[in-house]
């Protein structure tokens, strides 16, 4: 079974060009087979966008975990997850 997972970052918009999102992510070691960063400022992709664009992907199981970003550079999980279908 596939597995997406979508990381809503809340507290803050999109940092500007200095913050790097795969890196960011790669080091939080989320073991899934594709991640979407959602964040909580930005109105044109959400939550819904990212599990229709995962769904469409392939990944049967989809769950939202949230995170903040601490020291401008790196994502933090709060450990609060929601888990949107599968």
């Amino acid at each position: 079974m596939k597995t997406g997972v979508i990381v809503y970052v809340v507290g803050m918009e999109r940092p500007d060009g200095v913050f790097d999102e795969r890196g960011a992510v790669r080091a939080l070691g989320i073991k899934a087979d594709r991640v979407e960063v959602i964040f909580s400022g930005e109105s044109h992709f959400d939550i819904m966008d990212a599990w229709w664009l995962l769904t469409v992907k392939g990944m049967q199981s989809v769950v939202c975990m949230i995170g903040e970003i601490v020291n401008r550079s790196d994502l933090k999980l709060t450990g609060r997850e929601i888990r949107l279908c599968g």
